[in-house]
């Protein structure tokens, strides 16, 4: 165990370090990063308190913030949700998540997120007019695979390779990002945690295919050649988070307050900073709600002096309730159905909507 400690020392120390050397927010780099879908939280519980849950994240919903809390899984969970982004947007996320305990072997997940956008006329050079050349569909994918553990009551960490998939017509981009984190629990109640993640880190993406295909034709000739342009390649949103939370727990665990709190260091973009709380009945009931601060957040979206770098406005708030269809007998754990529920505030377009379905076994 002392060696678990000074690994985990180590891994605070370092990560103290790292937002100030390689992560803090950079105004030469805002915006130059791709795939900011990777930057979309589609889990409704964690969603609904700004995401903060990097120290206490457990299952499936851990895994935006703090894959390491995958760890917490001791059957099977199943979840499914829906975010609408932005009111009609006719834009929509949908996300599906497995988890499953192989005991003292660990847990491994399975999430698949893809996010549409309607149908969009085609328009070309040739031919500019809406109407005269067809449609398509923008894409985005992203597969998952995660594996994580508890080492002891206290020390949980997990690890996530993404496949990254973008799609426009007939131009496609595909990359591979890996997250990693590291819970740590005490308290006589286990009602301190603190956890650390890296999200988001890997090779640079370019786009490829018929797309960037042009033919042209030599000057003073008749001669015409198919000549592929090439595509500037892009990072990804990578971040590392630092969060802490405490348990207040009152009538003997009855009710819970949690409190929470979260600082996220953006390689492209200024840092975000979380605090929320989440009150609880009996794990039946669950209200939470969370304020995230960015630098710029407050200001006028449509100002021309402004400095607004993110149309949310920082507030959301959720609810659970968690239904038992069965009760624990003896080795078995029971069977319990939520309903998640999440609302993100922005300054336009009316906020973002997430609605979710789990089933844990």
């Amino acid at each position: 165990m002392n060696r678990i400690h000074k690994i985990i020392i180590m891994v605070v120390f370092a990560s103290l370090l790292i937002p100030q050397m390689v992560l803090a927010g950079n105004d030469d780099r805002r915006g130059t990063a791709g795939a900011g879908e990777l930057l979309i939280n589609p889990w409704a519980r964690s969603a609904g308190w700004g995401s903060v849950n990097t120290a206490n994240g457990s299952g499936l919903d851990a895994l935006f913030s703090n894959v390491a809390g995958l760890g917490h899984t001791t059957g099977t969970e199943v979840s499914f949700n829906y975010t609408h982004w932005l009111d009609n947007s006719d834009i929509g996320l949908v996300s599906f998540g497995l988890a499953q305990s192989m005991g003292a072997y660990g847990v491994l997940g399975l999430t698949v997120n893809s996010m549409s956008f309607g149908t969009i006329e085609k328009t070309t050079v040739g031919s500019p007019d809406v109407g005269n050349n067809g449609t398509y569909k923008p894409s985005l994918l992203n597969l998952g695979v995660s594996y994580a553990k508890a080492f002891s009551t206290s020390i949980y960490a997990g690890a996530t390779l993404k496949i990254v998939n973008e799609g426009i017509d007939n131009v496609t981009a595909t990359g591979i990002a890996i997250d990693a984190g590291i819970q740590y629990v005490t308290g006589r109640d286990y009602e301190i945690k603190f956890g650390i993640s890296l999200k988001n880190w890997g090779p640079s993406m370019s786009f490829s295919g018929d797309g960037l295909v042009i033919n042209a034709t030599y000057v003073d000739s008749d001669h015409q050649q198919s000549l592929q342009q090439r595509s500037l390649s892009w990072d990804l949103p990578s971040s590392l988070n630092i969060g802490g939370s405490y348990d207040f727990l009152f009538s003997e665990k009855t009710y819970r307050f949690t409190v929470a709190a979260n600082y996220e260091s953006m390689a492209f973009t200024d840092d975000l900073y979380t605090l929320a709380g989440e009150f609880s009945y009996n794990n039946l009931l669950m209200v939470r709600g969370g304020y995230t601060y960015q630098k710029g957040r407050g200001d006028d979206i449509y100002s021309s002096d402004g400095n607004r770098n993110n149309f949310s406005s920082g507030f959301s708030c959720g609810a659970s309730i968690n239904a038992p269809l069965s009760k624990p007998k003896g080795d078995k754990k029971g069977t319990y159905v939520s309903i998640d529920y999440a609302y993100r505030v922005t300054a336009i377009l009316g906020g973002i909507h997430t609605v979710g379905l789990s089933l844990a076994l």
